[in-house]
């Protein structure tokens, strides 16, 4: 990095006291918060003058400091863009007379939605052209794009400025035009009912939370359509989809930890919601409805590694529940689809995936076989239920991802597609290995590693150290060619796989969450520690990245041991844990106490989160490199959460060492939307990890 650059920005310090459980604590950058967010959630040019000026000198000041990389993310965003096939589709879907599929133009940043006739070949007929509906818009993002069951419409929901408050249209396919329908304030999420007329949305409430099935006619005003379902607690989200046999809209309303499944008759277009189970906390469950039965997955009765139940579909309550495939510890059921003769479930044992097919009229199962040590699989729904293939994914950190149809009847498998590499790959070059940071508690932190054929294990290698950590989420061993940017200059590449996901069952989420979450932060570090310990790098030569719930665990592990890192990334990085928690108004607060706990109710709750939050647990001592980004239209990780700890940082850290945050003032969550825009962003991080660490 270079030795001078101007001085950084200084926020000003602007103290607010918050008192809450007898504890009293100063907040001296409330202030970048702005009182009408939800406003500039909206519509971000209405943010406030004082916090945009704010926003834009750290961006001067961080394009400043990353100028001298310039060149180098030049070339690394080369190397990267000549790694994707640029004029890429995906495997088509039939779906009766029509298969369905996306593809890109070559230089486009947006996909297509097309068609063609079954059995046909070629680019078939565009639906929807995403870059040339993005023409001209600083933003855009396709969320649902649904065709109707008669094929004669298309249902799509455009976001144009990262909120992730989408807009809804139809198109007439025959004509190609867009009707007058629009229907504003939803999430994305939409599905049509059986006629070809009637389409389900969720609405989004004044805090950006669904909560709302809507059912809208087509050719109707918006403001005409009929509510069928209303969610009256504001920890509970709303999803709308449909079941794989297509006879039902499925409706579901759930926190983290609870969670309730509505049917409607898609084929009935006036029919009301129909409830399966009633909610009770702590109870999750999903269904799968095959002729007159459904069958669920569910962690009722203590199945804390979940179990499949079958109930009458007319009777589908928890006393008729009958197993199915019995609960049984450290094999963790991930999810299950379903066929008209088979029932398939991917499942976790010892961190590694499995997909099992099991033939409904006689019962017996079989699982689909793989030869690697590490790996990672994918199911992919269609659009056909009474069919005996299954349509999967596979790759590994080595293995460029392939996507399979598998005859489920004789067993045997077909390759539709493998990733290309248009600039080569050689799967021999790299090594992947697994291996465990053992933990006082007994526990063992499974660690994914990635490096050269001819990277030295000596501890001479910088490393790269992803993890995330929150919600259950498991992070696939499985390929990327970004990061091969980093591996071959002499990286080693590692992913974490810390408890509070689910790599090792559901357990291993459950032990890192509430009042064990500090887990996730210890298993983070003691991963660090094993990969300085085995030779693959040293203290000080281990970058870390996270975003979002990863971002606050690489915040936690930077107050923790600062000296073991040698640079941090954090990107939307969710830092400000107590005040968010504390803020019932802010979009995810209320489903989320299930995650963290409740603050506002909780003493305890209270003092653990102040005990590990990022921003609260900045101290006056070194700190690494530290390049941090935000979106000003984030709705998950507001804004304001990366812009107060970097100030605070900045405040107090007693090092010279570069700390950066970069606002994208036309984005949310996801960063840029487009596939080149998003892989400029990539590159810039990379350049500054590959400055930092002295391998550029």
């Amino acid at each position: 990095m270079p030795d001078a650059v101007s001085a950084p920005p200084t926020a000003p310090r602007k103290p607010t006291t918050i008192t809450l459980h007898g504890r009293t604590r100063t907040d001296e950058y409330a202030w970048l918060k702005d009182e009408n967010w939800q406003e500039v959630m909206r519509d971000p040019d209405k943010l406030d003058p004082d916090i945009r000026a704010y926003l834009e000198a750290e961006n001067a000041y961080t394009k400043a400091l990353l100028a001298e990389t310039e060149d180098l993310r030049t070339l690394l965003f080369g190397e990267m863009k000549g790694r994707i096939k640029e004029d890429d589709s995906s495997v088509p879907a039939p779906d009766g007379e029509f298969e369905y599929f996306t593809r890109y133009e070559t230089g486009g940043q947006h996909p297509l939605f097309c068609r063609r006739g079954t059995g046909d070949t070629g680019d078939g007929e565009v639906l929807l052209h995403g870059d040339e509906e993005a023409e001209g818009l600083s933003f855009f993002r396709v969320g649902g794009c649904s065709h109707s069951t008669d094929h004669a419409r298309l249902a799509y929901a455009l976001d144009t400025n990262g909120s992730e408050i989408f807009t809804v249209k139809i198109r007439d396919l025959a004509s190609g035009g867009d009707l007058d329908d629009r229907i504003p304030d939803c999430s994305g999420n939409i599905v049509w009912g059986n006629d070809g007329e009637t389409l389900y949305y969720t609405v989004l409430d004044d805090n950006h939370r669904p909560y709302r099935v809507n059912r809208h006619r087509v050719g109707a005003e918006a403001g005409d359509d009929v509510t069928v379902y209303e969610e009256t607690d504001p920890g509970f989200f709303v999803a709308a989809g449909k079941s794989q046999s297509g006879k039902f809209v499925e409706i579901s309303a759930h926190d983290h930890t609870t969670s309730e499944v509505h049917l409607i008759d898609a084929g009935n277009p006036d029919a009301g919601p129909v409830v399966v189970a009633p909610r009770d906390p702590g109870v999750e469950y999903d269904i799968a409805h095959v002729g007159d039965k459904l069958f669920i997955r569910t962690n009722a009765d203590d199945a804390v590694d979940f179990k499949i139940v079958e109930a009458p579909l007319g009777a589908p309550g928890r006393e008729n529940w009958t197993d199915v495939i019995p609960h049984e510890p450290g094999r963790f059921i991930r999810s299950i689809l379903e066929f008209g003769n088979y029932l398939v479930r991917h499942e976790r044992i010892d961190g590694l995936p499995r997909i099992v097919v099991r033939e409904l009229a006689s019962g017996s199962e079989h699982a689909i076989a793989f030869d690697e040590e590490a790996y990672e699989l994918g199911m992919i729904p269609g659009y056909e239920f009474d069919t005996d293939i299954l349509r999967f994914t596979y790759s590994s950190m080595t293995t460029p991802r392939r996507t399979f149809d598998y005859r489920m009847g004789d067993r045997t498998r077909e390759l539709r597609k493998e990733q290309e590499v248009p600039s080569g790959h050689r799967a021999g070059d790299y090594v992947t290995r697994r291996i465990f940071a053992e933990r006082p508690d007994g526990a063992r932190v499974p660690i994914s590693v990635l490096h050269a054929e001819d990277t030295p294990l000596d501890g001479s290698a910088p490393a790269l150290l992803y993890g995330y950590g929150s919600y259950g989420m498991s992070m696939p061993a499985s390929f990327s060619t970004n990061r091969l940017s980093l591996v071959d200059r002499g990286f080693v590449y590692a992913v974490a796989h810390i408890r509070g996901g689910t790599e090792r069952g559901y357990q291993w989420y459950l032990d890192g969450k509430l009042t064990k979450k500090k887990n996730t932060f210890e298993d983070f570090v003691a991963a660090g520690e094993k990969l300085a310990e085995e030779g693959f790098s040293s203290a000080g030569r281990i970058a870390i990245h996270g975003g979002s719930a990863g971002g606050m665990l690489v915040g936690a592990a930077a107050n923790m041991r600062p000296d073991l890192w040698g640079a941090v990334v954090g990107e939307v990085p969710f830092v400000d844990v107590l005040n968010t928690m504390c803020d019932k108004d802010l979009p995810l607060t209320p489903p989320e106490w299930p995650e963290w706990g409740n603050p506002l109710e909780s003493k305890e709750a209270h003092d653990y989160i102040a005990s590990y939050s990022p921003y609260d647990n900045v101290e006056a001592k070194d700190y690494p490199p530290i390049f941090v980004t935000a979106g000003i239209s984030d709705p998950r990780v507001t804004y304001w959460e990366p812009a107060k700890w970097v100030a605070r940082l900045r405040e107090l850290k007693t090092d010279d060492n570069p700390l950066m945050l970069r606002t994208n003032m036309e984005a949310g969550h996801a960063g840029a939307a487009g596939r080149f825009d998003r892989l400029d962003e990539v590159a810039m991080v990379y350049a500054f990890l590959l400055s930092v660490l002295g391998k550029a």
